[in-house]
């Protein structure tokens, strides 16, 4: 029998991202491509959005300040642990190893929902990025509670960020970590500039006032802005860890870490971690702050004017950069995730397709208003392939099954893969409608139980197979 880790492929002369072959040695990538890669990633437009979500859903200072530093410890080390040994053992992109597992069929089914919803994801950073360029323009921006597009600036704006996005995103991988390295060094500069430009007009003129202030001011725990969840230290450590469940405990970044040359590379998501996902989420939030401060009336949240408020040009070229070196990698995602479903297609193509599709998602500010819910939401609907991922690798050769079924026995749906999904998605559904348990919950548990299910009807559907017809 071939071996299904190599049997399966075309010839490489058909590809120019190995979408469906192992990434061969000779281009693997260093530490500091990876490093540049999530700083880029995570250092990026939608930190100026979720940061002023905290503020807004009354967190206090001692959760977010303490939620934040656990919870993306714990995202880093499911990077590091979780994926990336996987991804530099397998040099496979998720979707391809997931076609190994599940079959054609099953796999086309995720492939659609993660390109699909890659793309939203991918449309709230360009809607973050048009929110800056329309500042010389004049632009009325939306507020937290707008669904649709107020004006045709804003349109414009979108259209053209969009466009310039898709493009870098459709010229693959070195060319999404050349804008990351060139990006980065500065983007951070400017991001903590922001936050640093904002303590005194808070207050803060020295690091004995920042506690008081933080707690008095800041984030005082009160009550959530209207149509905003109520988030407490458990909110913010869970969403700290899950916002990119799909991308480490979901396996999506095996697309990225199969190019590593080393399984620790995968403790270079710190980079976007704790500069990102840390620094740069508080920065934001005092930003938000000080707009508050001047006119408690104005809770929109707009990072272009924000950003302008606080540094001028140099905020305007920080917003639209963080945008932009976000929604690269998250367009290439759903490009590979589409390229899957349409093999035959060109990847430069579909990822331009992908990038239109993002755009047009942007147009609608809502996407970017609701991101605390919709990162919970599409974590929770793509970590279950992870968890299949996962088993099949470790446990199943420990325990008598067989790995890559599809590719060993011709399967095009794996019904074990499916129904554990399906259940996964099922329960999850069940415990946040009857239960009360709010989606930023759901991952980890829902990642758990996907494991559970697959392996225990993966057991009942290799033994029917492998016993011989009656």
């Amino acid at each position: 029998m071939p071996d299904p880790a190599t049997a399966p492929y075309p010839t490489a002369a058909a590809t120019d991202e190995f979408e469906r072959e192992p990434v061969p040695e000779n281009r693997l990538k260093g530490l500091k491509s990876f490093i540049g890669l999530y700083a880029g990633e995570h250092v990026a437009g939608t930190e100026f959005m979720i940061g002023p979500l905290f503020l807004a859903a009354g967190v206090s200072a001692f959760d977010l300040l303490v939620g934040l530093l656990i919870g993306n410890l714990l995202a880093v080390l499911s990077w590091t642990l979780v994926c990336a040994p996987i991804a530099t053992r397998v040099r496979l992109t998720l979707y391809r190893k997931l076609e190994l597992i599940c079959g054609s069929q099953l796999v086309t089914i995720y492939n659609l929902a993660n390109g699909l919803l890659f793309c939203f994801l991918a449309g709230a950073m360009i809607s973050v990025s048009a929110t800056a360029l329309g500042v010389g323009f004049d632009m009325t921006m939306p507020a937290l509670d707008d669904r649709f597009p107020n004006s045709v600036g804003w349109v414009a704006a979108v259209l053209v960020m969009g466009g310039l996005f898709a493009f870098i995103a459709a010229r693959g991988y070195d060319s999404m970590v050349g804008v990351a390295n060139l990006c980065v060094p500065w983007m951070v500069l400017a991001f903590l500039a922001c936050g640093l430009v904002c303590l005194p007009q808070l207050g803060i003129h020295s690091p004995a006032d920042f506690w008081p202030v933080a707690t008095q001011k800041i984030w005082q725990g009160g009550a959530p802005f209207p149509g905003q969840a109520k988030f407490t230290f458990w909110h913010v450590v869970f969403f700290a860890w899950t916002c990119n469940a799909a991308t480490h405990i979901g396996m999506a970044d095996m697309s990225f870490f199969r190019y590593a040359k080393k399984w620790p590379y995968g403790a270079s998501s710190a980079a976007g971690m704790f500069v990102g996902h840390y620094l740069a989420w508080i920065a934001a939030s005092l930003l938000y702050a000080v707009q508050l401060a001047h006119d408690p009336a104005n809770q929109k949240v707009a990072p272009g004017p924000m950003a302008w408020q606080a540094a001028g040009f140099a905020g305007i070229l920080c917003v639209i950069a963080a945008g932009w070196t976000t929604a690269n990698p998250t367009i290439y995602r759903a490009g590979l995730a589409l390229q899957a479903v349409w093999p035959r297609s060109s990847r430069f193509a579909v990822t331009l397709a992908a990038g239109a599709l993002a755009t047009g998602a942007a147009i609608f500010p809502a996407l970017a208003m609701k991101l605390l819910d919709f990162v919970g939401l599409y974590g929770t609907i793509l970590m279950p392939m992870g968890a299949i991922i996962f088993v099949d690798f470790w446990i199943f050769p420990r325990c008598g099954l067989q790995p890559d079924l599809a590719a060993r026995t011709g399967l095009r749906f794996n019904l074990a893969a499916g129904a554990a999904w399906l259940l996964t998605l099922l329960a999850c559904g069940l415990l946040n409608y009857y239960a009360g348990v709010q989606i930023y919950f759901l991952a980890i548990p829902g990642w758990l139980l996907a494991g559970l299910f697959y392996l225990a009807l993966s057991w009942t559907l290799q033994k029917r197979l492998a016993s011989p017809a009656e």
